[in-house]
């Protein structure tokens, strides 16, 4: 089964960029420069490198391919991996596992560094067709643990690439084949408990949100409380947020706020032992007010506000207040305001803000033209026609340049626009400015 090894002059001419071509998989690598041979790149001279056998230049790019992931240099990682699924053919041949466990190593990046589905299905997808053939040799005891170890990786990678590509019955299926792997892996060797937790802990948290996006609120439920009951078993409570914002996303959208609150409280007071001022605090507390705000219940405002400010607070220590999640916060708390009749505060709060949307956004931008036509709504409905046409002409100019004039937005803002101009007050000083120009033109 095992591809004969090629003679030792094909060895010594073999490089990097044409091992980079071996691999057919979808969109398989990103472009290798010209100069990877060059000694600041290996840490050889040219020649020793090009002199160097297969096996030692295996060795070289996986330890420089995980020196790269340490760093988080996700494409530099995936070129030394793509080279890795090269020499490991040349180096053990088509059927060996090795190739298998270089190429689910190649589909984990695409995956995690990148996020890149398609690219880590196809990976995946060819780690699991060499298992295939690779079981029938996989007898000994160590042999097997690798086995079972790389498969799991496969249906793990499989999952979250399908989950991320909306393939969910495929997504399900690959979940579902990892636990029972997982179930089998104890039987061939001891197994780190710490790991045994956290790979438990994936699967069932991709299955919450495959059954979520399924439409099947209690499957999701449960892996949420499998989950909740892993984290207790391991001593991380802290670790819980993540799985109480998840069920109380999934009791909102079955109109349990109760519920959805309840759940959002016990993360929110876990959120504030730990970490209060961080980001993880400050979008629970955002989802608390925002679900707060949405009750029906008239006593729920006075707490919506005060994980509003909170939010807010949050936001600006751990992100700053240019950052999208701030401004998005601040606009939700705005037209919270607006709903409770606080037409002035909201007006300052969002005048405040174009400054810094404009510096975030960009001058023509929607952020800028949604926030100019709130403000010019509530100076219209307060009396202050002038000021109301002004902002809402702005408004407009950008919406044009944004949208065109035929588009909904540009419409309806034109439709107030000629509103506002039909004023006395406007209509008066929009003469006035006709009669200056005339005047100023023919003086």
């Amino acid at each position: 089964m095992a591809k004969t090894r090629p003679s030792s002059s094909e060895s010594l001419t073999e490089s990097p960029e044409s091992m980079g071509s071996t691999d057919r998989g979808v969109d398989a690598s990103p472009p290798c420069g010209s100069n990877v041979l060059s000694p600041s790149k290996t840490g050889y001279s040219k020649r020793d490198f090009m002199m160097m056998l297969p096996e030692e230049k295996l060795k070289h790019f996986d330890g420089r391919a995980q020196a790269h992931e340490d760093n988080q240099e996700c494409d530099a990682c995936i070129q030394d991996l793509v080279r890795c699924v090269a020499l490991t053919r040349l180096v053990y041949g088509d059927g060996h596992l090795k190739l298998a466990q270089a190429h689910v190593r190649l589909a984990k990046a695409y995956f995690q560094l990148k996020g890149w589905g398609l690219q880590a299905q196809e990976h995946s997808a060819q780690a699991r067709e060499l298992l295939s053939v690779c079981s029938s040799i996989s007898s000994g005891r160590g042999e097997k643990h690798e086995f079972l170890t790389c498969l799991l990786s496969v249906h793990l990678t499989q999952g979250g690439a399908s989950l991320l590509t909306a393939n969910l019955e495929e997504a399900e299926s690959s979940f579902l084949e990892a636990e029972h792997v997982l179930k089998e892996l104890p039987q061939h060797v001891a197994i780190n408990q710490e790991e045994m937790i956290k790979t438990e802990l994936e699967i069932s948290t991709g299955l919450c949100r495959i059954y979520k996006r399924q439409s099947r609120p209690d499957k999701a439920l449960s892996q949420c409380e499998r989950s909740l009951q892993l984290l207790k078993d391991c001593d991380k409570s802290e670790k819980t947020c993540s799985v109480y914002r998840d069920m109380a996303a999934i009791e909102q959208d079955r109109g349990h706020l109760d519920r959805a609150i309840e759940h959002l409280s016990k993360a929110h007071a876990i959120s504030m032992s730990h970490s209060p001022e961080e980001l993880e605090g400050a979008q629970i507390s955002h989802s608390l007010a925002l679900i707060l705000s949405a009750a029906a219940e008239p006593h729920h405002n006075d707490s919506a506000d005060q994980y509003f400010e909170q939010s807010l607070r949050a936001y600006k220590n751990s992100v700053g207040p240019q950052d999208p999640a701030f401004l998005t916060a601040q606009d939700d708390f705005c037209r919270f305001l607006l709903l409770n009749g606080q037409q002035e505060r909201c007006v300052e709060i969002q005048r405040a803000s174009l400054i810094l949307k404009r510096s975030t956004f960009g001058d023509l931008s929607a952020e800028v033209a949604d926030t100019l036509q709130l403000i010019g709504s509530v100076e219209m409905t307060e009396g202050r026609m002038i000021q109301a046409h002004r902002t809402m002409t702005k408004c407009l100019e950008i919406q044009n340049w944004m949208y065109g004039p035929q588009h909904k937005k540009t419409k309806a803002t034109q439709k107030a626009v000629d509103m506002l101009a039909r004023a006395p007050a406007v209509a008066e000083r929009l003469q006035r400015q006709v009669t200056l120009r005339v005047w100023t033109k023919n003086f």
